[in-house]
This record gives C-alpha cells, sequence and structure tokens, in this order.
C-alpha cells in the first residue's frame, strides 16, 4: 500500500513528524521533492532532529529511506545532515539511497538564486539555498543529475569550480544511486510512505503563483518524483495545523494584523514555535484557513486530513477560523487564483468556543474536551474530509489515531 503525506498549507504543518509516526509500520519512506529549503523537525525520546534531505523515517531502525527523482540535492548538506544523524546514534549507512534521476544543486546556484530573487519587481523570499536554480536549469535542459557524475562528457561540460567542488563525494554517491522505479517494484505490496516537502499551497501549479516553490509539493507529484504510476498510490494524507503561517512573500488572508493583534500573533507564534527550521525566520501566523484547506482537499484528492499544533490553543477563551472571503464586498468560499484577489481578501470569520485545558495531559481522541471535538467536527464538515490524526504535542506520543491509515 502506497500513501502520500503532503502539507495542506503553506508548508511547515508537522509532515516530518506524521511521517515518523507512521513510518514505525512501513517498510521505506520515499522523499518525493523539494531540497535542502525544506525543513522537518521530529522530537524522538527527548532528542530534536532538523531534518532538510532525508526521509524523516530514518530514525526508525530497519527502515530504508530513498531520495526521489523529484528531488534537489545539495551534495554538502546531504553529508552534513548525515554526519549530524550520526553522531546522534542513527545508523544510515545502507539505509539511506537516492534516486539515480534526481539533480544536483551546486554551489553557484545559490548566488545565482539570491541575485535572481532580489533582481526581481516583486521578491519572493527565497531561502537562498539554489533550489530555484536547479529547477530551472532542470527545465531547460541543462541540469545535472546524480546519473550523470560517471558520465565523461557531462562533466567535463562542467565549470572547473563544480567538478573540484563535486569531486570529494563522487563515490559516495554513486555507491547510494539506485534505479528507483526498479526498487519500488521490488517491494510492491508492501507499505510505503511519500512524503511531500513544503505544502499544497506552495505547489508550482496548484498553489499562490509566483510566491510558490520551484517543485511539486502536490499529491500528484508523489507519482513523477517517486518513480511510481499515479494508479499505484493508494491514499493521500494531508497535514495541517490548528492554525496558518506562512514563510517569505505572497498572499495570506488571514495573516493577524501585527499591529492591531500584536498580542495574539505573538502569542501563536511563540506558543507554536513559529521560526524557520532552515532559515530561522520567523513564520508569518493567522487564523486556520478553511477556504485554503478546502481547495488543498479537492485539488489533492485528500482522503484524511492530519491536524496538528491544536494544543497552542490551550489557554484561549475563544478562537476563530475563516470560512469565507470578503473580496471588495463579494463573498466566496472559493479559493481564486488571483494575487491581486488574494490580497484584497479580508476573512469572514467564525467563532469557537475555547476549551481551557491541557491537550498534552489527554491520551486518546475521546478524552478531548468537548469544545476540542466541535471545532475538528467544524473543520470535516466544511472540507468534507475526515481527521484522521490529531496531535496534540512535538513527541511521537501525543498522536491520535482516530482512523486506520494503513
Amino acid at each position: 500500500m502506497n500513501v502520500v503525506v503532503i502539507g495542506a498549507q503553506w508548508g511547515d504543518e508537522g509532515k516530518g513528524k506524521i511521517v515518523d509516526y507512521l513510518a514505525s509500520e512501513s517498510k521505506s519512506v520515499v522523499r518525493y521533492s523539494g531540497g535542502a529549503n525544506a525543513g522537518h523537525t521530529i522530537v524522538s525520546n527527548g532528542v530534536q532532529y532538523a531534518l532538510h534531505l532525508v526521509p524523516s523515517g530514518i530514525l526508525h531502525a530497519g527502515k530504508t529511506v530513498y531520495l526521489g527523482a523529484g528531488m534537489v540535492i545539495d551534495p554538502e548538506a546531504l553529508f552534513v545532515e548525515l554526519k549530524m544523524l550520526e553522531d546522534k546514534g542513527i545508523e544510515w549507512k545502507g539505509r539511506v539511497f537516492i534516486s539515480d534521476r534526481a539533480h544536483i544543486v551546486l554551489p553557484r546556484y545559490r548566488e545565482l538564486d539570491k541575485k535572481r530573487d532580489a533582481a526581481r519587481k516583486r521578491p519572493i523570499g527565497t531561502t537562498g539555498r539554489g533550489i530555484g536554480t536547479t529547477y530551472a536549469l532542470k527545465s531547460e535542459r541543462d541540469g545535472i543529475r546524480l546519473a550523470d557524475i560517471d558520465w565523461k562528457e557531462k562533466m567535463d561540460d562542467l565549470e572547473a569550480e563544480d567538478r573540484a567542488f563535486l569531486a570529494p563525494f563522487l563515490d559516495r554517491l554513486i555507491a547510494m544511486r539506485v534505479n528507483l522505479t526498479s526498487e519500488l517494484q521490488k517491494i510492491k505490496g508492501e507499505r510505503v510512505l511519500f512524503e511531500g516537502a513544503q505544502g499544497a499551497m506552495l505547489d508550482l501549479d496548484l498553489g499562490t503563483y509566483p510566491y510558490v516553490s520551484s517543485g511539486f509539493s502536490s499529491a500528484a507529484g508523489a507519482a513523477i518524483g517517486g518513480c511510481i504510476g499515479p494508479r499505484a498510490l493508494d491514499k493521500v494524507l494531508g497535514v495541517f495545523k490548528a492554525y496558518s503561517t506562512r514563510v517569505g512573500n505572497g498572499p495570506m488572508p488571514t495573516e493577524f494584523d501585527e499591529k492591531s493583534q500584536s498580542e495574539l500573533y505573538h502569542f501563536v507564534r511563540d506558543t507554536g514555535r513559529e521560526y524557520g527550521v532552515t532559515t530561522g525566520r520567523p513564520r508569518r501566523c493567522g487564523y486556520l484557513d478553511l477556504v485554503a484547506l478546502r481547495y488543498a482537499c479537492q485539488s489533492n484528492s485528500i482522503d484524511n486530513l492530519v491536524l496538528t499544533h491544536l494544543d497552542v490553543y490551550d489557554t484561549l477563551d475563544d478562537i476563530e477560523a475563516c470560512v469565507g472571503y470578503n473580496i471588495n464586498g463579494r463573498v466566496t468560499e472559493d479559493f481564486p487564483a488571483s494575487i491581486d484577489e488574494l490580497n484584497a481578501a479580508k476573512p469572514v470569520l467564525k467563532q469557537f468556543k475555547g476549551w481551557k485545558t491541557c491537550l498534552k495531559e489527554c491520551r486518546s481522541y475521546e478524552a478531548l474536551p468537548q469544545s476540542a471535538r466541535d471545532y475538528i467536527d467544524f473543520i470535516e464538515s466544511y472540507c468534507g474530509t475526515k481527521v484522521g490524526i490529531v496531535s496534540v504535542g512535538y513527541d511521537r506520543n501525543d498522536t491520535f489515531i482516530r482512523e486506520s491509515i494503513w
């Protein structure tokens, strides 16, 4: 059975924790998109791991993980990350493999990323990791893949500085290189997780273009980036937070006003630890955007939603969520493609009673206070999608399964 896990918002929803949680019952994990611009934080037995390239399932002994064809990989960042895992007692050798069709990020691409963004009339807010440049070169058919690093003619085409950078990594990369389609065929019928990066609202086609990532962060991307046919994907999980966050520029209709709502803004940011794993930048925070979440469910065929960070609201008397947009006097529940309309959108809010309870002390979904369950019930009703998993903390154990994933 093949299960896809995507972010259903603008990234940073807690996908890494959920993949880590589900990986204990899977055979393998395939990360299918993105690069070192992504960041997944996982807490296991009190130890925190910040992963950027390696799939979250690596923390489970005996699980095999794959970096897919849709990824763009900075070799230097990869081996720094693997060294970090090794230093923390995680044995990764013989368990981490890379699709031979994955593209390589070279150091000079990072500066090109920054220069391109700085030159834009409306900067996107890139992480400056060379991701956009690598994907652009891939589209222009001028990139370099893992399959190419022992092809002499191709390597000779590179700049001397590129070859010098790659030289110390070549043997290790070749040893980890696999034909991912063939590898997955060998374990056909086993439980495999396909891990996305960023979120559905940052997808190149479905997201808030041009303020999006360069890769495919939608569920459909799992088929191409995971080297598997779309009919082989059995289920899609969409992870979302009890509120909304976004890093970088671009529209966010439900963002708190930092001047008039300064206390709420900083409460959510600090309580939820809303700072980028990759960049350290503070995230923009706002009300849960149900208009955007329902759009993500519909455009990604999400079978089950996964709610995280519900505990951030534990001390509030009441909470609010967006159930519509007022765009220049017209109220809509449809998510528009127009950036101009999204920038003009004002959230139509619905109020919910707070639960004033420490949810981390609850050991089952049934033990959650009624007002918390009412909030979840409304989300399900609005989106037409079941909330199958609820997370009330950073640790693996702070997770309730309501509906079997497998």
